[in-house]
């Protein structure tokens, strides 16, 4: 599909994965004025009569808009969770095939996988078991784009299509200690010491738990490939085929950051999943992805846009 001319919704474009998305659609030419950002504060997706205006005259939505967090906010807001991801996400489909939509991307999540799913993980896994606890509600409200997705193709002809992200880093995600993902929370525990001069700083569990780590900029370039070359109710994932524990994530950041303090682990914390790591082999075989970015410098780059938005002051 060429994108050129066409007429495209970002939902959560504004955001930090929809801001690489826009990035990548306009370095393929695609003009400014065609590519629409919904913002909440004016169209809540949640509202029926909103999803309709968004999608009236657009030719293809790539549904990012997500309410999401780390596992705190999980814990926390499990049906805010549940509801809010599961009704924008429903009717923003159903909105776009009554708009003959030619295209719907759905962004789904490494979280709708089972909480014990054999290493790395497949596609064909997904229905295996029921995903870990702590997330379950915004892991399944996520993972019903991909039953209406295959429903509506099956029904409609309607082109639809899932995408499954592993943990997403990079400059631009939120530090917002409440919704904060694990690397940007580590980085500003981090600059939070040592522009308060502490001599330690505390991480939940017991870093055994293992994660992959995508970098939003390749994130983005899967997205717009797969909006670009994929036509299939198959879901795919987007990954960097790595796995690596929390303990070395934090080794990672503190050696980079040149924090030479203590490391608390609080034990009495959940650690989530016990391990990640996706099969990535789909992804590269339809529509020619991989990622690009090795993990130190795609933490550099985070690390730096952190200070120099002078976010550790």
């Amino acid at each position: 599909m060429e994108l050129k001319n066409k007429k495209i919704v970002v939902t959560g474009g504004a955001g930090f994965l929809g801001s690489f998305v826009v990035e990548k659609l306009l370095e393929r030419g695609v003009p400014k004025e065609n590519i629409f950002i919904p913002r909440s504060k004016e169209l809540d997706l949640r509202t029926w009569e909103n999803c309709q205006k968004i999608v009236t005259g657009k030719d293809i939505v790539i549904h990012l808009a997500a309410k999401a967090g780390g596992i705190g906010f999980n814990r926390e807001k499990p049906g805010e969770l549940f509801y809010d991801n599961l009704i924008m996400g429903t009717s923003m489909m159903e909105a776009a095939r009554q708009a003959n939509i030619e295209k719907f991307v759905a962004m789904g999540t490494i979280c709708a996988y089972p909480k014990f799913t054999p290493i790395p993980f497949k596609e064909e896994n997904l229905w295996s078991g029921y995903p870990e606890e702590s997330n379950a509600p915004y892991g399944l409200a996520k993972k019903m784009m991909l039953v209406q997705a295959q429903a509506y193709r099956k029904q409609y002809d309607f082109n639809a299509i899932c995408l499954l992200t592993v943990n997403l880093y990079g400059p631009g995600d939120t530090f917002d200690p409440a919704r904060s993902h694990v690397i940007l929370a580590l980085i500003k525990k981090i600059a939070d010491a040592q522009r308060d001069n502490k001599n330690y700083i505390e991480v939940w569990g017991t870093g055994e738990p293992t994660r992959e780590f995508l970098y939003a900029g390749d994130a983005a370039e899967g997205i717009v490939l797969a909006t670009e070359k994929y036509n299939s109710s198959e879901p795919v994932n987007l990954g960097s085929s790595m796995e690596i524990s929390i303990k070395d994530v934090v080794e990672a950041i503190v050696k980079l950051m040149n924090f030479k303090g203590e490391k608390h682990w609080i034990h009495t914390e959940p650690d989530g999943q016990p391990r990640r790591m996706l099969d990535t082999s789909r992804a590269e075989k339809e529509f020619g992805f991989r990622a690009k970015t090795p993990f130190e410098i795609g933490l550099q780059r985070t690390i730096e846009w952190y200070r120099n938005n002078n976010l550790m002051n």
